[in-house]
Parts: structure tokens; sequence; C-alpha cells
């Protein structure tokens, strides 16, 4: 449990240590994964795992820690049956994430966007794509992501495939897979991995 408290801003580690202490939660780390920044789990036999991605900046992963734990506590109150980010878990995301929305724990930058996400708190940061791109400002890679991009720019998303974008619509981007020259929608958020020269 100790290596988590290496891993997040060390104003929070206190208040975080309060909230676990006394539960029977194993944490682990894990590499990068693509599709989620954590994951919360109960096993047949009654064990409770929640794992974080190691390669996430502090407020990234205490954001991701704590929706983490909500889901332990959402549980533990209401049983196993309930949806995973149904209100239950909402209600409890919130009230495990007022005490830390301050300027001790989080730069202005992200606090402004976080306080805003916390009114409704969906499943995952990156569907409020100002929290997101705030969040990563702080990553210790420059990512570029795809509303860097031009029109006709091609890139390699994550997903290791070439794409090349068209347009801007309204929320989203519109690029095309090269390959198999359909069109797919981007976030804007998206983090391209690599922009290719031709």
């Amino acid at each position: 449990m100790e290596q988590i408290f290496d891993k997040i801003p060390k104003s929070s580690v206190e208040y975080v240590r309060g909230l676990i202490s006394s539960e029977n939660i194993i944490f682990k780390l894990k590499k990068s994964r693509r599709t989620k920044h954590g994951d919360f789990s109960i096993k047949k036999n009654g064990l409770v795992i929640i794992t974080i991605n190691e390669d996430l900046n502090a407020y990234r992963f205490l954001i991701t820690l704590i929706h983490e734990i909500s889901h332990y506590f959402s549980v533990k109150n209401y049983g196993v049956h309930i949806k995973p980010h149904g209100i239950e878990w909402k209600n409890t995301f919130k009230k495990l994430l007022l005490p830390i929305i301050n300027n001790d724990i989080f730069p202005d930058q992200i606090l402004k966007f976080l306080s805003n996400y916390a009114k409704n708190p969906k499943a995952s940061t990156d569907s409020h794509s100002d929290l997101s791109l705030a969040l990563n400002n702080y990553n210790i890679n420059n990512s570029k992501y795809v509303f860097n991009l031009n029109n006709g720019e091609i890139f390699r998303a994550s997903n290791k495939r070439k794409y090349k974008m068209i347009k801007k619509l309204r929320k989203r981007y519109e690029c095309m897979d090269l390959s198999s020259k359909k069109l797919y929608l981007f976030n804007p958020n998206a983090v391209v991995e690599e922009i290719i020269y031709e």
C-alpha cells in the first residue's frame, strides 16, 4: 500500500491514508493501459484489488485512486448489484473528492475544471476534455493531441494505425484510417503518438 503514497501529491497523503487504513484492499501498480487509468475488482474469494497505471502524473493518479476507492465504498455500502458508475458511485465519488478539491493539492489550472467535473462525474476524466487536457499538461512527456493537428496531417494513433485528419466537427474530429479508408471520430484530447511527414 505504501507505494501508492509516493505517487500522489504529498499534501493528499494523510487524507488518502485515513480513507483506506482500516480497509482490506490490495493496491497494485500496472504498466500503462490504453483503455483505462485504473480498475476495481472483487475476486470470488472476496479479495478486493485496485490497480492503477504507474505512469500517471500525481494529480491524475490521485483522482484515479479516489475514483477506484469510491467503487469500493459504493459496493461496501450498497451491495454488488449497483451500476458501476451509477448514482451510488457518483455520490460516493463526489463525497470523497470534495475534501481534496483545494489549492493545497491541485494547481488552479486543474482545480477549476475538477470542480466542474465533480458536480456530475463521469466514468472517466477523459470524457471531460478540459479537465483531461489540464491534467495532461502535467505529464512528463509533452504529448501532442488530435486538436493540435491541421487538416490533411497524417498521424499514428495509440492503436498504431495511421490516420489522416479530415476536419473538426462540433465536438470531435473526423479522421480517415489510411489502410481501410473508413472515417472515425476522435476526441480532441486523443494522444497522437507520432506525426508522419510524407
